[in-house]
């Protein structure tokens, strides 16, 4: 729990009075129910018009999911890569080294002395938005809040014994309330599924890496470890998506904000449908080079792209699991500790299975022929060998093309 004006308060205060909280009785009986349909499509439909940008739709009370585990809301590629990332040779010592050489104390006093701490006198409209989607996900000892003079599209949740969270003055500019709901949800997503304590080692590793040179397990496994840590990082940002949607419960918003990071905050001229057909255009365009190229570009990317992120929400929706939980099927947080480590790799294991079958990247359908012996893979890697030869071949003729084309040694950039 973190220090100052949110210890011990209930979220909610400046928003939800009146909201009666299930018992923990009723929460168990929620939490078992099953086959319960979702019936009807997400809130917040597309309006007509050119632009077809999804409006919220009229102010509702939202449900107060009681007592909801993390577990709830987690990809299980999220839970699947942070099982591999622990069992990674040295991550034990990298973790320890970690939390020797972090001080958490000097980042707190740091925003604390350069930041704005939200209350109800500070920032008092971030904070009513903030207590409202702790409320949704039943969060009653809020982390501290800072607002940071940054116009930059970001927001953050760090820190290993006490996280706290940190939001741009950009997003805040950027974002209507029912985005900033969503968004807060997401980083309280992040605290409540511990992911801060690894995001900070992401920060301190990569901030440091050089002057970690010494680190007795070598520099080669380092660099893997965050290497590992990005691949994590970026399944935990759709599990963090998933809290965001259910703290604000707005589909649209949950749309909009990925929108919004693509392209600003104009949405008159931006379609939704096109947004998600570009993302379908993202996953399958081009040949194997491009899906090379799509592997290299995100490799040390702490976000997936957000045409991928809001597909990925789609998703969500359109499986009936969001609709299930807002039902109140989902499982409960007094039930962590029983949970089943090996089920959650299963889930993992399945969910990387139905993605690679779902998937239309030219390589992962090639791997699919492959599996299915409808090609011959050593054929393949021959004429594939061949193929990036030859655009490498290519590239490297553009770029000398290019180099003799700017006099003086300088760039000819566009």
């Amino acid at each position: 729990m973190a220090d100052g004006d949110h210890q011990g308060k209930q979220p909610g205060s400046d928003g939800n009075k009146g909201d009666k909280k299930a018992t923990k009785q009723d929460a168990k009986s929620k939490g078992g129910k099953k086959g319960k349909k979702a019936h009807g499509g997400p809130a917040g439909a597309t309006t007509g018009g050119a632009t077809d940008v999804p409006a919220s739709p009229p102010a509702k009370r939202r449900v107060v999911l009681t007592g909801i585990s993390s577990r709830a809301w987690e990809h299980p590629a999220d839970r699947g890569a942070l099982t591999a990332l622990r069992e990674l040779r040295g991550f034990d010592e990298v973790l320890k080294a970690i939390a020797g050489l972090w001080n958490e104390r000097a980042w707190r006093l740091q925003f604390l002395g350069g930041s704005i701490k939200v209350d109800h006198r500070q920032y008092p409209r971030l904070h009513r938005l903030y207590a409202e989607a702790a409320t949704s996900l039943d969060v009653t000892e809020l982390p501290e809040l800072y607002v940071q003079n940054d116009r930059s599209l970001n927001a953050m949740a760090v820190g290993m014994k006490q996280p706290f969270i940190v939001v741009n003055t950009g997003m805040i500019e950027l974002a209507d309330d029912d985005e900033l709901r969503c968004l807060l949800g997401h980083e309280l997503g992040h605290v409540l599924s511990g992911h801060a304590v690894y995001r900070t080692m992401i920060i301190v590793l990569t901030n440091a890496m050089l002057r970690m040179a010494w680190f007795p397990i070598g520099a080669m496994v380092l660099y893997g470890i965050i290497a590992a840590l990005y691949e994590w990082w970026r399944k935990a940002e759709l599990s963090a998506d998933r809290a965001g949607l259910l703290a604000c419960q707005d589909p649209a918003a949950s749309l909009r904000l990925s929108m919004k990071l693509a392209g600003g905050g104009d949405l008159s001229e931006v379609d939704t449908t096109a947004f998600l057909e570009q993302a379908a255009e993202f996953e399958r365009a081009g040949d194997l080079r491009d899906s090379v190229l799509k592997l290299l570009m995100v490799a040390f990317r702490s976000h997936p792209m957000p045409v991928a992120r809001a597909a990925e929400i789609r998703r969500w929706l359109d499986s009936g699991a969001y609709q299930r939980i807002l039902a109140g099927e989902y499982p409960l947080r007094e039930d962590d500790a029983t949970a089943s480590m090996t089920e959650d790799v299963k889930q993992a294991a399945d969910s990387y299975r139905e993605s690679f079958t779902r998937s239309e990247d030219p390589l992962f359908k090639l791997l699919r022929r492959v599996g299915d012996g409808a090609t011959d893979l050593g054929a393949w890697v021959g004429s594939g060998a061949g193929k990036v030869k030859d655009w490498m071949s290519a590239a490297g003729r553009s770029a000398r093309d290019a180099a003799g084309g700017a006099p003086n040694g300088h760039d000819d950039q566009r």
